[in-house]
């Protein structure tokens, strides 16, 4: 999926709050909390841009990973994404399913963003609010091309801001279709199902790496 070439399905891999308001206010939010992750996100995605193809997989997963790990709320995208039956599943199940899902999450990251092209990530200055989490706007501005829009839904957390969702094109959420395939494969086969699917797919984001 190369950033690169921006195309739909980077957006989509790149992309995850369902009912954004457009007609939401517009206020500053102090970059220290909400919009510092996005920058810190931005920065990580750039230097794995810039290693670039040429960089293995896994040294380029293994740049990415604890940027993820500080600026998203995985916990949080697995319990919204799985829904009820979280709650339902016992502790190691829970712990196999966290494990394969930000492997899937950070793997679909370094395959969208593969290739430093002299691309502009722009972040707005002011945040818009929609209930108690705060929407950063940020695009990304090709050397030529159309300029792609990517929204971060931020969520107060214990250790502070993080990612929620990501809109593509301001709009299209990942979690409400990650949601969608999730339970699906968890009404087909329950926990191991869903995490042998994402398992597959970060093998296949790798190619053949994980």
């Amino acid at each position: 999926m190369p950033v690169g070439q921006l195309g739909r399905r980077a957006l989509f891999a790149a992309a995850s709050a369902v009912g954004i308001g457009l007609a939401a206010p517009a206020f500053a939010v102090d970059e220290s909390q909400a919009i510092a992750p996005v920058r810190d996100l931005i920065a990580g995605l750039v230097a794995v841009m810039k290693a670039g193809p040429s960089t293995p997989f896994e040294q380029r997963f293994a740049l990415l990973a604890p940027v993820i790990d500080r600026t998203f709320d995985l916990g949080g995208i697995l319990r919204e994404s799985v829904g009820p039956t979280w709650e339902t599943l016992p502790a190691d199940r829970r712990q196999t399913l966290m494990d394969a899902f930000r492997r899937y999450t950070v793997a679909s990251y370094v395959n969208s963003f593969d290739a430093f092209d002299g691309q502009r990530f722009d972040i707005e200055p002011d945040t818009r609010a929609v209930g108690d989490r705060q929407i950063v706007q940020t695009k990304i501005v090709p050397r030529k091309g159309d300029v792609h829009e990517l929204d971060y839904v931020m969520s107060k957390t214990a250790d502070g801001w993080r990612v929620m969702d990501v809109l593509a094109d301001g709009s299209i959420s990942r979690v409400a279709v990650q949601r969608s395939d999730f339970r699906r494969l968890l009404a087909r086969g329950g926990a191991s199902a869903l995490a042998e699917s994402l398992r597959a797919k970060s093998a296949a984001l790798s190619g053949g790496a994980g």
